[in-house]
């Protein structure tokens, strides 16, 4: 062993510095040379104290070996490798620090000082401030920091951190996140000033399509600790307490969905005391995930005038973020900055198709901000709201320079570890679509769309984790996000559709909303999604942590299964026959939903939801609720194998077994057509596992039938899309899979690009025929048919049973439109690559494997190579598509 181990990590976030909580575990990846039985050192000082050298076995989630860490304490550790006696090179050192720990907090909560209450979109923003004397140079400091609301800390006029939309979404009656920044270079002897900009956020703002109140509190609070280190070898600690003032600010209106006003010329009103203690809030802890930041900054593509006074600018790219408007006019100028992703035939901006309907109300969709010029070169930037835009309708009455308008891309900072590109430029441009549309969905949670909902809705990220874990780093941002779906679990066990919940279903079980909670692919995001992160990381963490949750929604499942029947099964026969206890069918379910929609004669869309409701809530989706209630305890099943529960393993594997028969008992036809005769159907039970070995030639054959009648048209909505590729070319047709990747008319991905999309779209239809936008232009679930670009075009996948790429298969899928394709992944063990070419029937393809990988090639010609650590390249002239 000759290298070093590298890469190493801690699972926890941070912003300037990786920051951990009270159980940090490490991670690295492995040395050129390391073999399975290696063993790993590893070194450590804490406060410039070393630790005696720790023995431990793997390198990924290692426990930390030695004594709990206290708070504050700074870290730097080192690992080798041992083998048969030799060792590795020692790492570089890693460093991290432990945040302010919850049971060592001082500081007091404290509020600002409210006038009456203008209502929820239409609130200020506040200061409260302390100023403090220091009486030598500052060595060192940092603020600890965290807020029941959205807040920045400046330190004299200075923001403390790159962290944005701080302290973060979570289910703040149970989970709280704080944050440390290095505050050194913004303190000097003598007076100094700290203050914390507090508006109302997640934690008192609006939620949802309909902009309801969020239920987590009617006080806003910040707790705040700034710890400072002098020259003199003396220590200071400004904590937020009585003696810190609360005034109103410039941000005169501040909500996270409607939008920010700042009015530089507003007086900020006398400072008074600031409330003290009165919040109630969990106990602070430390994200796993990375901070939210400004990723990118674009000017206009175009800033074109749309009548006087008014301008439009495109930034040529749908994502989340805000603007930064440096030019705001003469004195008393108001600015107005309106904000969505449609542009409409007359050039102006249109957001009609966000406004939410229902039958009691309308909301009509509103980003909006503003500005009034105090005429002092001030700049604006509204961070204390988000949007989801690629247009901004600038309107005032003053003359307006263009180049003084910049985007701010604003996302979660995660770290990319997969690439795709290939010699069709659709393609290529379509994986940017849906990394695009993941990008501004991934703003600390992962949302729906990052416009008129922005809730964390389970199916959606179900539906895409396998995807994400091939672009980024998800492992800390979803293990965060999966924190908030277990604080909302319901008594009984049910899931609730999104997370983080501001509208507190759980403790208004008897509301409608509450009836349609504990759906089927929604709440089966507490087993799909942890197993994918266990799968694709190797973290065993992240099952037992979820355990006990993923068993109380599999066993409120079985039990509705069993004490619940659809009234067509009662209508067919009051007294159920034995394997309808297995069918899920007596709930609420959202079921495939929003499948491709059907056309009147007149051409227009028939929705089935807002043209029948009844109908459409009361339809027996038994099919889609059994599919899934036998995958999440076929997950159960393998998840108990892996904690080392042998018995549950036993029983659960045993009821999966009962479920599926029961499945194909009421769904299966014996030819291997499903009773729903749907390509979602045939998607998802080939998909499962639910078809028999015997007859899943036939159930492909006749889901190819419904394509081919489809002229070549998927026909899948939200839950099996992302599996419809793969699931057609590990049948044998891989043909018909590129025939619908490939089709350019409605519904298909193409004619998203055709259309002029920069995100995947809610709708197949998102701008129809007559160019009307429809629906979310940003919703990623269906951009999860880019995983088939890694999995299968460029041909780089996990093999079956291995966890965090330790083995893998590669076996791309030529067509002949393609002369080349290549992927990488920055997989837990190192980086992998494949590439490939066909030029003229000689079929080449390159692949590069690192330390912890092995796996097989499989040629197009049928035939295997054994693949070892290091560069391979192999070549075949038969089999080959011409």
């Amino acid at each position: 062993m000759t290298s070093a181990p590298y890469d190493l990590a801690i699972d926890s976030g941070g912003d300037q510095f990786p920051v951990a909580g009270v159980a940090p575990r490490l991670s690295w990846k492995d040395p050129v040379g390391a073999c399975d039985e290696d063993g790993f050192e590893v070194e450590a000082m804490v406060d410039d104290v070393s630790l005696p050298v720790a023995r431990v076995a793997g390198s990924r989630y290692v426990e930390w070996p030695w004594r709990a860490p206290k708070s504050r304490e700074r870290v730097a550790w080192r690992v080798r490798g041992v083998s048969s006696g030799t060792v590795s090179d020692w790492s570089p050192w890693q460093k991290f620090e432990v945040g302010l720990l919850d049971q060592d907090w001082q500081a007091r909560w404290i509020s600002p000082v409210e006038g009456d209450d203008p209502g929820y979109g239409r609130r200020p923003a506040h200061t409260l401030a302390v100023a403090f004397e220091l009486p030598a140079r500052v060595v060192s400091a940092r603020l600890y920091a965290t807020a029941l609301g959205l807040y920045e800390a400046l330190v004299n006029g200075r923001r403390a951190g790159t962290a944005e939309l701080a302290p973060g979404a979570t289910s703040y009656d149970r989970t709280l996140y704080a944050q440390a920044s290095d505050v050194t270079a913004g303190l000097e002897p003598g007076a100094n000033r700290l203050e914390i900009v507090l508006s109302d956020g997640w934690y008192r703002g609006q939620v949802g399509a309909f902009r309801t109140p969020a239920e987590w509190g009617s006080v806003l609070g910040a707790r705040a600790e700034l710890h400072i280190d002098l020259e003199d070898g003396s220590r200071r600690v400004i904590r937020t307490d009585g003696g810190w003032t609360s005034a109103p600010t410039v941000i005169t209106r501040a909500d996270l969905m409607d939008g920010q006003t700042t009015d530089f010329t507003s007086a900020t009103g006398p400072a008074l005391p600031v409330l003290v203690d009165q919040v109630d809030a969990p106990p602070i802890e430390w994200s796993p995930a990375p901070p939210i930041r400004v990723i990118e900054s674009r000017p206009a593509v175009s800033v074109t005038p749309v009548r006087d006074g008014v301008w439009l600018a495109d930034f040529g790219q749908n994502a989340s973020g805000w603007i930064t408007l440096r030019d705001l006019g003469p004195a008393g100028t108001m600015t107005v900055l309106e904000y969505g992703e449609f542009r409409d035939a007359t050039g102006d901006l249109s957001t009609s198709h966000l406004d939410s309907h229902r039958p009691d109300a309308t909301m009509v969709f509103v980003q909006r901000d503003e500005a009034v010029s105090a005429g002092d070169g001030s700049v604006f930037e509204p961070r204390h709201t988000i949007h989801g835009f690629q247009y901004v309708r600038i309107s005032r009455d003053a003359a307006f320079d263009a180049a003084s308008i910049e985007m701010q891309i604003v996302h979660t900072d995660l770290a990319r570890t997969g690439s795709f590109d290939c010699s069709d430029p659709d393609l290529t441009r379509l994986h940017a679509l849906a990394d695009w549309s993941f990008r501004g969905n991934a703003v600390d949670i992962p949302t729906d769309c990052p416009t008129r909902e922005r809730l964390g809705w389970t199916g959606d990220y179900q539906i895409f984790a396998p995807t994400a874990t091939r672009l980024y780093d998800v492992s800390g941002f979803t293990r965060k996000w999966l924190r908030s779906v277990r604080d909302d679990q319901l008594d009984d066990g049910r899931i609730a559709n999104f997370s983080p919940d501001g509208r507190r279903v759980r403790l208004h079980t008897d509301a409608q909303f509450a009836m349609m909670t504990g759906s089927a692919g929604w709440g089966d995001a507490i087993t799909a999604v942890p197993w994918e992160m266990y799968t694709a990381y190797g973290d065993r963490g992240v099952l037992s942590e979820n355990w006990d949750a993923m068993v109380r929604w599999v066993h409120w499942a079985l039990a509705t299964a069993e004490g619940s029947r659809h009234p067509s099964r009662v209508q067919r026969s009051s007294e159920p026959q034995p394997h309808e206890r297995y069918l899920w069918d007596g709930s609420f379910h959202w079921g495939e939903w929003i499948e491709p929609k059907r056309k009147r004669a007149d051409g227009t869309l028939i929705d089935p939801v807002q043209d029948n409701p009844q109908a459409w809530f009361m339809a027996d989706k038994g099919e889609v609720g059994t599919a899934f209630l036998y995958r999440s305890l076929d997950t159960l099943t393998r998840t108990a194998a892996i904690l080392g529960r042998s018995a549950d393993a036993a029983t659960y594997g045993e009821l999966a077994g009962r479920v599926r028969d029961a499945w194909r008992t009421e769904f299966l036809v014996g030819d291997g057509r499903t009773v729903a005769d749907t390509q979602a159907a045939y998607v998802r039970a080939l998909s499962f596992g639910l078809i028999p070995d015997d007859l899943r030639d036939a159930a492909a054959s006749r889901l190819v039938e419904l394509i081919r009648e489809a002229g070549d048209h998927l026909g899948t909505g939200f839950l099996s899309t992302g599996d419809l590729l793969p699931v057609l070319v590990e049948s044998g047709h891989a043909d018909v899979a590129y025939d619908v990747l490939r089709q350019r008319s409605s519904p298909s991905w193409l004619n998203m690009i055709d259309k002029g999309a920069t995100t995947i779209w809610e709708d197949w239809d998102g701008i129809d025929d007559e160019g009307r936008a429809h629906e979310s232009l940003n919703h990623y679930s269906k951009g999860a048919v880019v995983r088939f670009l890694h999995t299968h075009v460029a041909g780089l996948r996990q093999a079956p049973g291995s966890i965090a790429w330790e083995s893998v298969i590669v076996q791309p899928t030529p067509h002949p439109t393609l002369t080349w394709a290549k992927t990488t992944h920055e997989s837990p063990q190192g980086l992998i690559s494949v590439s490939w070419r066909n030029d003229d029937g000689r079929f080449e393809v390159d692949v590069d494997l690192p330390a912890g990988t092995r796996g097989t090639l499989v040629l197009p010609d049928g035939s295997e190579r054994e693949l070892t650590p290091g560069r391979i390249t192999a070549t075949t002239t038969t089999g080959v598509l011409a």
